[in-house]
C-alpha cells in the first residue's frame, strides 16, 4: 500500500537524519522516526477515506433517489477503486458495495466477481456470496463462506438464520439446528434465533420473513413474493403519511 511506503520511507529518512547529520542517539532516532510513520500514516490515511467516503456516500444518495439511479452508482463506486492501492481494506470495501448493488438488482452474474473480492467484515456482502455459491451448486465454498462471515460478525441475527436456510435448503437440517445453537450461544434471547430453531424442530420452514426487508435483499423467496412484499410496504408507507397528514 502506498500510504505504508511513503510513511516508512518519510521514517527512515528522518532516522537517518537525525543519527547520521545530527549525530543523536539511536534510541532517541528511532522513538521519532516512529512518530514521523505515525504521523505520515494517520494523515494520509484520513486523505484517502475522506475521498473513499465521499464517493460512498454520493452512491448512497444515487441508490436512494426515486427511481433508484443503480449504474451512476456504481460508477461512482469504481471511479473510487483507483485508491486501492493506498489503503488498505478500500479495495474490499468498495468491491462489497457494488457486488451487493449488482446483487440487489438480481444482477447476479456481475455481482459474483465483486462479491469474491468483498471486505470480510461485511456480513450482508459475505452473506450474498455464500448463497452465490449455494445457487451454484458450491456447497463446500458456501459453508467456508459463511463460517468466515459469523466469526467476524457473530453478533448479527440475521446472518446464523440465513446460514441455517441456506444448509437447511441444502439437505442439512441437523447442521442447520446446530448452526442456530451457535448463534444463540452469541445472542442468547434472540427471539427471532429461538422460533427458527423451534420451527426446525417441529418440521416447519423457517420465519424468515420476520426479519423483513433484510432477508427480502438475499433474493431466496421468489419473485412474485418479493413484489408483493414491496407493495404491502408501500402500501402501509402510504398509510402512515396519510396518518401523518389527518
Amino acid at each position: 500500500m502506498y500510504n505504508i511506503l511513503i510513511s516508512v520511507s518519510a521514517a527512515i529518512a528522518v532516522l537517518l537524519i537525525l543519527v547520521f547529520v545530527l549525530k543523536l542517539a539511536w534510541w532517541g532516532s528511532l522513538i521519532v522516526a516512529f512518530i514521523v510513520f505515525a504521523l505520515v500514516f494517520i494523515l494520509f490515511t484520513r486523505i484517502i477515506m475522506k475521498k473513499v467516503m465521499v464517493s460512498i456516500e454520493t452512491a448512497g444518495k444515487d441508490l436512494q433517489a426515486q427511481p433508484p439511479r443503480f449504474e451512476k452508482a456504481v460508477r461512482e463506486l469504481k471511479d473510487a477503486l483507483q485508491y486501492k492501492k493506498w489503503q488498505l481494506y478500500v479495495d474490499g470495501q468498495l468491491n462489497s458495495q457494488i457486488g451487493m448493488i449488482y446483487y440487489m438488482k438480481r444482477d447476479f452474474s456481475n455481482a459474483f466477481p465483486y462479491l469474491e473480492k468483498s471486505f470480510f467484515k461485511n456480513w450482508a456482502a459475505t452473506a450474498m456470496l455464500a448463497v452465490s455459491y449455494m445457487k451454484r451448486q458450491k456447497k463446500d465454498k458456501m459453508i467456508s463462506t459463511f463460517d468466515r462471515a459469523v466469526q467476524w460478525n457473530g453478533k448479527e441475527s440475521l446472518l446464523w438464520s440465513l446460514y441455517a436456510y441456506c444448509m437447511n435448503e441444502s439437505g442439512e437440517s441437523v447442521r442447520a439446528k446446530e448452526i442456530l445453537t451457535k448463534g444463540l450461544k452469541k445472542l442468547p434471547g434472540d427471539e427471532k434465533l429461538k422460533d427458527n430453531l423451534d420451527c426446525l424442530e417441529k418440521g416447519k420452514k423457517m420465519n424468515m420473513r420476520a426479519y423483513g426487508d433484510l432477508w427480502f435483499q438475499f433474493h431466496l423467496e421468489s419473485l412474485g413474493a418479493l413484489q408483493k412484499h414491496q407493495m404491502a410496504s408501500m402500501g402501509g408507507r402510504m398509510q402512515r403519511r396519510m396518518t401523518v397528514k389527518r
